[in-house]
């Protein structure tokens, strides 16, 4: 028997909001998270700006001396985990079996910021002043460590590290965990802070991002002739998931239906994309939730503003979608959030369950110039109401990993 699964809380961390409120409203007004970076000194880096997550006070989710023993990304991840389990009404002591209630939260890179700190104690102090603290600050999989220890989910805990189909493989992961009867409940999704020295002067080296520099909040400009790259984001996106009876016993609002989940790899490059790989993935998606292309309504899209990245899932899309492709609406809300790496999946994930729940799409800011061979509908500069039944959310990564999950609006 597989159980169906449906989605009743979530949760954000951005540089366009900390609450879902001032998040999609900030999305539905096509306002740019990006700016000018402050946090370091940026003035012999190639790129100076990114989308980063201001304001932000973590002692308004955990204790302060908690805090400290956290990086940064697994703040995050405890903030937005905790609204979202806030956001579903689920008292785990209350309602649920412990033991069935998971955590599966992903991060591209982990602890960058804690690793450089601790680097530089290392060389300045020596090995003895090194944090006893340092490794399980750092550790990719501490997220979902500290979200499971602080909301006592004794469930399946686990952590993938698939670059930037991090947060999708999480959600798909969970899905199938609780789809197979492993758990009830699975709080999923991804975290990522990597706007420090040493992570952007590494994909600078790459001259993977975006260089306009003057113009922050127009940088980020998927499927436009204009684009030059990425821009960095940080933050996370956390859903909470669960099995359609576990969340009617308790009487829970259900927002969207998780219905199909497709991963694949590329085998290709490390780097450069392959539009094969990301096709099958959108097939196998839909193949798991039974339904045929003509059913897809709307793809928020990888969509991350490098020059052959989004042609490449132009075309994916056409292979996966075929004459369908030309007719359903894609937007990369990359445009607005930046990349957000290993977190970019869950913030979308999150995305396309508001989508469904206000029947409306987010837009593909700074589209001015479109690509003639990016020559799909990509919802250009404003907010579109649409009627949504389906929506595809894609995450692609370096390494060829690929990601592609489907929810659908919840019916009984």
């Amino acid at each position: 028997m597989k159980h169906r699964v449906v989605i009743t809380g979530m949760g954000v961390v951005t540089a366009l909001g900390h609450d879902l409120d001032t998040f999609w409203n900030n999305l539905m007004a096509g306002k740019s998270g990006v700016s000018r970076i402050e946090s370091f000194d940026v003035s012999e880096y190639p790129t100076q700006i990114a989308a980063s997550v201001k304001d932000f006070n973590p002692e308004n989710f955990m204790d302060k001396k908690e805090a400290r023993k956290m990086d940064r990304f697994v703040q995050f991840a405890v903030a937005a985990g905790k609204s979202a389990l806030q956001h579903s009404g689920l008292d785990i002591a209350k309602d649920a079996d412990a033991n069935r209630v998971g955590v599966s939260i992903g991060s591209g890179i982990g602890g960058l910021g804690t690793w450089e700190d601790q680097h530089n104690i290392l060389l300045e102090k020596g090995p003895k002043r090194v944090s006893p603290f340092f490794i399980p600050m750092m550790i990719a999989n501490m997220a979902s460590g500290q979200l499971s220890i602080m909301l006592g989910a004794k469930g399946p805990n686990t952590t993938p590290v698939t670059a930037c189909a991090t947060g999708s493989h999480a959600i798909g992961d969970s899905f199938k965990l609780i789809q197979r009867g492993d758990a009830d409940v699975m709080i999923c999704g991804g975290a990522e802070a990597t706007i420090r020295p040493t992570g952007m002067a590494g994909f600078c080296a790459m001259r993977a991002m975006s260089t306009r520099n003057d113009e922050p909040e127009k940088a980020s400009r998927p499927f436009d002739t204009g684009r030059d790259g990425f821009v960095m984001g940080e933050g996370a996106g956390i859903l909470v998931l669960e099995s359609l009876e576990h969340a009617q016993k308790r009487g829970a609002r259900i927002i969207a239906e998780v219905v199909g989940y497709g991963l694949s790899g590329d085998a290709y490059h490390i780097t450069e994309p392959d539009p094969d790989g990301p096709a099958r993935c959108m097939t196998m998606a839909l193949r798991d939730a039974g339904l045929d292309p003509q059913a897809v309504d709307y793809i928020n899209a990888h969509g991350t503003s490098t020059p052959v990245g989004d042609r490449s899932e132009t075309i994916a899309i056409k292979k996966a979608l075929g004459d369908h492709a030309a007719k359903v609406a894609v937007s990369s809300t990359k445009s607005m959030t930046g990349h957000l790496l290993g977190a970019a999946g869950g913030v979308e994930a999150v995305i396309c369950g508001l989508s469904l729940e206000h029947q409306k799409i987010a837009p593909t800011i700074n589209l001015e110039n479109q690509d003639p061979e990016c020559d799909l509908d990509y919802v250009p500069n404003h907010a579109r109401d649409a009627k949504l039944d389906v929506v595809m959310s894609n995450s692609f990564g370096f390494g060829g990993h690929n990601a592609t999950i489907i929810l659908k609006k919840f019916d009984e």
